[in-house]
């Protein structure tokens, strides 16, 4: 297994096209081609981490947030920053980044802390939109059901909980084969005719490729003519954050206990008054301040990180309450779902995670 192995898995569990723009998500440090036999999951590269990476042999470093953010400007030993880079670069550990993909990715950030909350009825809080394509391209009669089922297989026809979703239609299609053509049916150098069915499905962008892939081994013919037509359509499996219903209503107060359990968080804070009864939540990993405007009604409260003084004043305007379970505990809840996926994938991975120490705490006051 080689460094590139290891991030091809990581995308298809959480593909980099879906990426906010300004992210740095990918490898930032290393050779693709460096050999992995060890992985270390962690929150963030520190200092105390790369240590950790040292002394347990690491090959390879993934983390949840990218360890290069703004740009190097100089590779000086004197700044801690750099010289952590440069001193893992040396050690040939290297370090890939799965961020902002992984946070709007199904089964992502957000799904496994709605998971560890213990959501029902779960649905993403914002959607993304300009994320699917369609495909259309034209079978014969006889082949209709081999390709759809290729198709769909390498992800395309997927719509919320139905799988599978295409439409199809009879019609006629034309060519005249040259003479250099080997063609499935018909004669070369003249005009044939075949019954073909247009079948068109919905594909996730990124799970185009692969899908383009399935439809060209499984069609029949020499030449595949199929349209790509980008939508505008909101995708209702991919986006920011979750809600969901509590499976029984309870005071804020006693909900923020839960969370701080279910999280092993240090400590939480809350906005809002603890008798206030909650049961519909919204979740958003990390630090989630910046969306509470976009909150929609019928939301009791929201758990997050980062939460700010100005943050707090809006959500109260808005009669929504907070639970600030501080940026780390709402995010590290990935790092056992990444280690099940990659031990699941490569059988002889070594993989461990590194615990980052929590870097807020709570000072008790007596007197």
């Amino acid at each position: 297994m080689n460094v590139r192995d290891i991030s091809e898995a990581i995308e298809e569990f959480a593909p980099r096209e879906l990426a906010y723009e300004w992210d740095r998500c990918g490898l930032a440090i290393g050779d693709p081609e460096w050999e992995v036999n060890r992985v270390m999951l962690a929150l963030t590269v520190t200092p105390a981490c790369a240590e950790a990476a040292r002394r347990r042999r690491v090959h390879l470093i993934v983390s949840h947030h990218p360890p290069i953010w703004e740009p190097l400007k100089a590779l000086r030993m004197d700044d801690p920053h750099t010289r952590m880079c440069l001193e893992l670069a040396g050690a040939r550990i290297a370090c890939y980044a799965a961020h902002t993909n992984l946070d709007v990715a199904p089964n992502g950030v957000n799904d496994a802390l709605a998971d560890a909350l213990g959501l029902v009825e779960r649905k993403r809080l914002f959607v993304e939109q300009g994320l699917q394509i369609k495909l259309v391209t034209f079978v014969p009669a006889t082949h209709l059901a081999s390709v759809r089922e290729a198709i769909c297989e390498a992800g395309a026809g997927l719509i919320g909980n139905y799988s599978h979703c295409s439409f199809s239609a009879p019609g006629t299609g034309t060519f005249r084969p040259n003479e250099l053509a080997n063609p499935a049916a018909g004669e070369r150098l003249a005009l044939n005719e075949e019954n073909e069915c247009r079948l068109e499905a919905l594909v996730p962008r990124h799970h185009l490729h692969g899908v383009i892939k399935a439809l060209l081994r499984a069609h029949p013919y020499e030449e595949v003519a199929y349209d790509v037509v980008p939508l505008e359509n909101l995708d209702r499996n991919t986006g920011l954050g979750v809600s969901g219903e509590l499976p029984c209503s309870m005071p804020l107060g006693k909900w923020a206990r839960r969370v701080r359990s279910a999280l092993g968080a240090g400590h939480v804070r809350m906005v809002g008054d603890p008798a206030t009864p909650v049961r519909t939540v919204a979740v958003i990993a990390g630090a989630g301040a910046s969306r509470i405007g976009d909150i929609p009604g019928g939301i009791d409260a929201l758990v997050t990180g980062d939460i700010g003084y100005h943050d707090a004043l809006h959500a109260q305007e808005k009669g929504l309450s907070l639970i600030d379970a501080g940026h780390a505990a709402t995010e590290r809840i990935i790092l056992p779902v990444l280690a099940r996926f990659l031990k699941k994938r490569f059988k002889t991975l070594n993989v461990s995670t590194w615990d980052e120490p929590e870097c807020f705490h709570v000072v008790p006051i007596k007197g």
